[in-house]
């Protein structure tokens, strides 16, 4: 998919969110396909520094052939390295932002052979960098069924979750689960209610690259690192898409702004530690326009924090 025809979600909100200095540096943690990089640098000056991170090869290659920007730099690795990326060029507590585009990227889910999506017949990789890792299909064919089910249950809330496991890891210890059309198949005989908007899959998919890319891990480590590396007033931007990515975010920002009782329940309030974060607004959704435009993006949700 080229670079006119993939949507960057909430693009304007989430750049907005930054608010860029031209002479700034920034760092794009999610490079995608670079539409939130591309509306960075429109921004910045030639002093100002871009720094685009994504574990994706295809990403990369992408980034190689369309930016030539002279201040934009891309980083082939997770945004878990984040703060040992900063360090490496001397930037940790100099970073003006930060913005990280949560989930799945519209290429990976539109190209059948990454194994993302069931909408597509594909090899059932669903890996973000192909070449580290386990596939979705040589792990499902060495889980045992009570770690699947709870894979099920706690990232994808399923409700049928003992149900597929039980259906999934008898059919692919016998072979039969190769490509991602096997998979959802298989989950669509299982499921005994359907929901009407949603494919009886959604969930399990959703579940197993979670677990396949540790993405729940990975975001805490890089929250983590965000608040170290940016500067005092930078902005850190973070767009989320389903409801276990925005708690953790959620959660985070909150926890970050408050001021730690080492001592509660004394009268006195001893404090800990003081805030890092302030929490910019309330969080943002896409339009009814947007949504219409892209359907991808009717579950986002934006939330900004600023540096102390």
């Amino acid at each position: 998919m080229d670079v006119v025809s993939h949507f960057s979600v909430l693009l304007s909100e989430s750049v907005q969110g930054l608010a860029i200095k031209p002479n700034g540096v920034y760092i794009d943690g999610t490079f995608g396909r670079g539409g939130h990089s591309r509306a960075i640098l429109a921004q910045l000056d030639s002093s100002a520094r871009l720094i685009a991170i994504d574990q994706d090869p295809a990403a990369i290659a992408h980034a190689k052939v369309h930016f030539a920007d002279k201040n934009f730099e891309i980083v082939h690795a997770s945004f878990e390295q984040l703060e040992q990326i900063c360090r490496q060029r001397d930037l940790v507590g100099k970073v003006d932002g930060i913005l990280l585009d949560l989930g799945v990227s519209s290429p990976q889910l539109d190209e059948a052979a990454r194994g993302f999506s069931f909408m597509r017949d594909g090899p059932l990789d669903m890996r973000m960098n192909p070449t580290e890792g386990v596939s979705a299909k040589d792990w499902l064919m060495d889980v045992d069924e009570k770690t699947l089910a709870l894979v099920l249950k706690n990232y994808g809330e399923e409700r049928f979750a003992f149900k597929i496991a039980r259906a999934v890891c008898h059919d692919a210890r016998l072979g039969l689960i190769n490509t991602t059309r096997d998979l959802a198949d298989l989950i669509e005989r299982v499921v005994p209610k359907k929901d009407k908007h949603k494919h009886p899959a959604t969930r399990s998919f959703q579940a197993i690259r979670i677990y396949i890319n540790r993405e729940l891990d990975v975001l805490k480590t890089v929250l983590e690192a965000s608040v170290n590396v940016l500067a005092p007033a930078g902005r850190l931007s973070v767009i989320s898409f389903h409801s276990l990515e925005d708690r953790i975010v959620k959660h985070f920002m909150r926890d970050q702004s408050r001021v730690k009782d080492l001592f509660p329940g004394t009268p006195m309030l001893i404090a800990e530690t003081k805030p890092v974060l302030k929490v910019l607004g309330k969080p943002c959704f896409p339009s009814e326009q947007e949504c219409s435009e892209n359907p991808r993006s009717r579950s986002a949700v934006l939330r900004v924090a600023q540096r102390i």
